[in-house]
């Protein structure tokens, strides 16, 4: 569904988000290790941009979200594939924006939008068939097969009103797990869940319960196929545009289309005739009723070309037989022979061989009949492989003329593990074959495999067809967590851990012998390439990112039923192993390029996003400040909070696991640690200055570019300037601020995100780190490179060797530079102006407080105020800044309103600033309001803020979006994540809550939400203080507390494929 010169299109509407804002693009995919080259901070040369793959999606990537997979293909005019016609799918609603309606759902106004002109029987059908016309909302909850987890609406119709049987698209329903409601008419509303989806064919049925229906008599549609005809008059009644209930008309003009191709790699109809009329149907029309005047269905809305006003509509003899088999308590058999066929032309058919005489004899057969089924593709070692070629004619099926899909579909269906003769004529020569018939819905998978982050299942006919490929193999349907793959999707694994895994059950087998934290060899073909071999390294991870469990279809209630498949083994202990560091030769700086023995690889594994961070790996390279103890300084860009896994590489060839022990509030640097008993390589602790760099002095810049390599060329410092990097407006996250940055005369600066400035007797004056900034227009991250001085950090770092744990205390501002001239208009004296000049040769400046941080501490400061000294020293670097690390109370100078002030000003401990507390509720993933918002907010609404969310969750559903704060919930207050905890874990399963919601804006609204415990279970998450790195994990059922020792359920990532935002 992401075919780019696709001409036809879904008519589809995933819900689209209230106060969100979004972006357009979301079709740049990239490596999540990749970024475009960054340049120096700030200037507007110098940004570098990342590419963002979300499983989490934060606001700016809905649109990517919604957008995936409704641009589709469509098979040509003349039946063939050579020339694409012009087309549109009616599928998904995906743009519509909607009001909050009655709680909090979008409102759905059921108006009737009919022709102009209609007769009065017109008028009486179309009143008859609206009572069994319903708005589909729904979700499919994980990606599978085909389909990623969404959130949409569509159209349906009662089609037994007895049993409680709708009607609507197979693209609907989907093939994997699915949640949903339907509304009818009169706005009642009712629980929906699936109990068929062909396995080709674009219908299913959901099911409801008749008697929640209480206030209107529900009406059955009676299904009428034969009635469709060329030249009949249609309506075409359903949720058009996902606004209203519409009725576009139509005459019908053709009965005898191929279905349309919706590109690779998504849900594709195929081995049907569908039919053509022009009504101008859109978004949200998917699953429509297509009427004839007397009231009866004789289609059902599919797709329609986006370049004219033709719709395709699907016959519905296979749902119809569907049907007539549920309610007689039959199975609904399903054959197939694996060969994919097309109506083409007779004039086509002669072309490809067809005789005279057959030619002859056919049309005799069939008088209406234009043309032939020729064979498009055959499955390998399927039925037909080796017997049935590419372009042969088929002239009869167990001895009966056949030119129709119709009558094919019907023997297939009845001869299920049967053996069939086949007639064929290739290159005018006939052939009969014997052929045995398989069933369609083994080669359907109906189960799937959660481990270690994503999720697998059998390879699918719907898939193998595309790519004429065999129907086996183990598919990645969500290729995250410890499978995040180059490629989003198309995935098949073919080994791992040096095992082949031909099948889900060998591949079950092979995982139940893995251990946590093991490191695996993989082997991968996509099937856009099976040509070409990937083979890669997997760390397994069974203590985060869910537990080993299979979900396992159940059509009799609809929901997917979960077993687990065994406990994580323990990791093995670890093993002392021993490298060798790469020279740096032919340069006349030794001493500098010994450094490459203090540079190690640093890899963050994120489980879950947390803090508007919007990726879930990031690997970049650290600074080892005591070999003896393990000691790594890194950016905060690569290691932005502790829940995460840290593998440190030494040597480019030891891999050891590391732990966060140190991450600086302001500055955007951390400190990991490893057991250098495991280590049995020449690392070297590097030398930091305690001497601030000067301006205009030379240097040695060593750095470390994309390809992990190496760089090293003398340069000079051209700056060194107080900068804060850029907010980003819509997801706040962590960002360095205050900070004196190094700027360098050299391009190296913009190729390498991590490195050192290092004079010429090796000792490190400053460190390159790369710092997360805005988010741009196209979508992108942007990143900042600068130089940190070493002076700034060497009292931390000294405490962290002795095994302290810094408390720092910071003045928990923002602040910006203000020059002489400006200072003077704002009151400073000139007393003050030549101390500033006396205190700092290079740069005659002061700072202003730009923006108080939003906190429980009464702010002293106030936003405007001038900042002359700081406990008797004048502040002319923001780094003379750092004396508040140690003091709880600052004596400060100020101008404010032209008035010299003295004040003393608390400092904040940062001992409790970071996210520390996460609440997995409905998808949503929860915590306290993290230090960026506190940056970016004049006033905190409740301890309740939504970080991120889950595709396909109901928080997803009903709108619940990152940034918001939940401040009530049913009506009591929800002020801090206990009180909420104690609110939500006693609601039932399947219960709508009533949420009073504020945005980031400040814009209060009211919502709802239903739970959905099965597949979205109420979670705890807690940083265990006593161990470093550690998180206890809780879940919640029926208000029981339980401690969760398999991790979390569910992925829960959005930017890389998979998907929360």
């Amino acid at each position: 569904m992401d075919a780019k010169n696709s001409s036809t299109k879904r008519k589809g509407s995933p819900l689209s988000e209230r106060f969100a804002k979004r972006t357009s693009d979301g079709k740049a995919i990239s490596n999540p290790m990749k970024s475009t080259p960054d340049h120096e901070l700030l200037t507007e040369e110098s940004k570098g941009e990342e590419i963002y793959l979300d499983d989490i999606e934060d606001l700016e990537d809905e649109a990517r979200a919604h957008s995936d997979g409704m641009e589709e293909l469509e098979t040509p005019s003349d039946m063939s594939r050579d020339s694409p016609p012009s087309g549109r799918r009616k599928s998904l609603n995906t743009n519509a924006n909607y009001s909050s309606g009655p709680n909090g759902k979008p409102s759905q106004e059921f108006k009737i939008t009919a022709p102009l002109g209609d007769s009065v029987e017109w008028q009486r059908t179309i009143e008859r068939v609206i009572q069994s016309v319903v708005s589909v909302r729904f979700a499919q909850i994980a990606s599978f097969d085909c389909e990623p987890a969404l959130v949409s609406e569509a159209t349906g119709f009662v089609v037994d009103a007895e049993r409680g049987l709708i009607m609507t698209n197979r693209h609907v329903v989907g093939a994997g797990p699915f949640t949903g409601y339907a509304v009818f008419d009169n706005h009642e509303e009712c629980d929906v869940y699936p109990i068929y989806r062909d396995p080709v064919h674009d219908f299913g049925l959901l099911r409801f319960n008749p008697n929640d229906i209480k206030y209107m008599d529900v009406v059955a549609l009676k299904l009428r196929p034969d009635l469709a005809k060329v030249g009949v008059e249609i309506r075409v009644i359903g949720n058009d545009a996902g606004e209203k209930l519409s009725i576009l008309s139509g005459f019908i003009s053709r009965l005898d289309r191929n279905a349309p191709d919706y590109g690779f790699l998504s849900y594709n109809d195929f081995n049907t005739e569908y039919i053509q009329a022009a009504a101008s149907a859109s978004g949200g029309s998917s699953g429509s009723p297509v009427v004839n005047i007397d009231g009866y269905a004789v289609a059902i809305q599919a797709g329609g070309s986006s370049e004219s006003s033709t719709d395709y509509f699907l016959p519905l003899y296979r749902g119809l037989r569907a049907l007539q088999c549920i309610q007689s308590d039959e199975p609904i058999t399903r054959g197939t022979i694996q060969v994919q066929w097309l109506l083409k032309p007779f004039d086509e058919c002669r072309r490809l061989g067809l005789t005279s005489t057959t030619e002859s004899t056919m049309r005799r057969a069939f008088p209406d009949g234009i043309g032939m089924l020729v064979a498009e593709t055959v499955l390998p070692e399927g039925p037909s492989h080796g017997l049935i070629e590419e372009g042969d004619c088929l002239v009869s099926v167990s001895g009966e003329l056949l030119t129709k899909f119709v009558r094919l579909d019907e023997i297939l269906d009845a001869s299920v593990d049967q053996t069939i003769k086949v007639v064929i004529q290739r290159g005018g020569v006939d052939s009969e074959f014997d052929v045995r018939v398989g069933n369609l819905h083994e080669i359907t998978p109906d189960r799937y495999v959660e481990v270690a982050g994503a999720t697998f299942h059998n390879l699918s006919y719907q898939v193998a067809r595309q790519y004429a490929i065999p129907v086996r193999g183990v598919f990645i349907s969500d290729p995250a967590g410890s499978f995040r793959l180059d490629r989003d999707r198309g995935w098949i694994l073919e080994s791992i851990d040096d095992e082949p895994t031909p099948d889900l059950d060998a591949f079950i087998e092979v995982m139940r012998k893995i251990r946590d934290r093991q490191w695996v060899v993989t082997t991968c073909r996509n099937v856009q390439d099976m040509h070409t071999m990937s083979t890669g390294i997997a760390h397994i991870d069974r203590h985060w990112t869910g537990a080993f469990r299979m979900a396992i279809r159940n059509d009799v209630t609809g929901l997917w039923d979960f077993q687990s498949l065994g406990d994580p083994l323990a990791p093995l202990p670890l093993k002392t192993q021993s490298a060798k560091f790469t020279e740096i030769n032919n340069t006349s700086i030794a001493k500098a390029a010994k450094l490459i023995r203090s540079f190690v690889k640093v890899t963050c594994l994120i489980p879950i996003k947390i803090d508007g961070f919007p990726r879930s790996a990031k690997v970049g390279h650290g600074l080892v400040v005591d070999a003896e103890k393990g000691l790594v300084v890194v950016a905060r860009s690569i290691v932005p909070y502790d829940l995460c896994d840290i593998v440190i590489t030494v040597a480019d060839s030891i891999m050891v696991p590391g732990q966060v022990i140190f991450l600086h509030p302001t500055q955007g640097w951390a400190v990991v640690s490893y057991d250098p008993n495991l280590v049995d390589a020449p690392v070297e602790t590097a030398h930091l200055s305690s001497k601030f760099i000067q301006r205009n002095s030379s240097t040695i810049f060593m750095g470390l570019n994309q390809n992990m390599r190496p760089l090293v060329a003398g340069t000079t410092v051209t700056d060194i300037s107080t900068m804060t990097v850029p907010a980003n407006p819509t997801t706040p996250r962590y960002r360095a601020i205050n900070i004196d940055g190094v700027t360098v005369d050299t391009v190296l600066g913009s190729q390498c995100g991590s490195g050192v400035l290092v004079n010429t007797e090796g000792v490190v004056e400053a460190l390159w780190l790369t710092c997360l900034g805005e988010r741009n227009n196209s979508s992108r991250d942007v990143e900042y490179h600068t130089g940190i001085c070493t002076s700034t950090m060497i009292a931390i770092l000294e405490k962290l060797r002795r095994g302290e744990t810094p408390k720092l205390r910071i003045l928990d501002v923002e602040l910006n530079i203000l020059q002489m001239n400006q200072a003077r208009i704002r009151g400073v004296s000139e007393e003050w102006i030549r101390n500033v000049e006396q205190e700092n040769d290079e740069r005659h400046q002061l700072f202003a407080v730009r923006k108080l941080v939003c906190g429980d501490t009464p702010q002293i400061l106030e936003e405007g105020d001038v900042i002359l000294s700081v406990n008797g020293k004048t502040l002319t670097r923001v780094s003379e800044l750092d004396v508040m690390y140690d003091h709880e109370i600052l004596d400060m100078v100020v101008v404010r309103r032209r008035q010299e002030v003295q004040l003393k000003v608390p400092t904040v401990s940062t001992e409790n600033l970071e996210t520390d507390r996460i609440i997995i509720w409905c998808g949503a993933i929860l915590h306290e309001p993290h230090h960026a918002v506190r940056q970016q907010i004049k006033k905190l609404h409740s301890g309740v803020y939504v970080s991120a969310r889950m595709k396909g969750s109901p928080a997803y559903q009903y709108y619940i979006a990152p940034t918001y704060f939940i401040t009530h919930v049913n009506g009591q207050a929800t002020p801090d994540l206990t009180t909420f905890l104690q609110v939500v874990s006693s609601i039932p399963d399947n219960t709508y809550v009533r949420l009073r919601i504020v945005t980031f804006d400040n814009v209060p609204f009211a919502s709802s939400i239903k739970s959905n415990l099965h597949y979205f279970p109420t979670m705890e998450l807690v940083k265990d203080r006593t161990r470093p790195g550690e998180w206890k994990r809780y879940t919640y059922t029926g208000g029981v507390r339980r401690e969760n020792l398999q991790g979390l359920i569910g992925e829960t990532t959005g930017e890389d494929g998979s998907d929360y935002d």
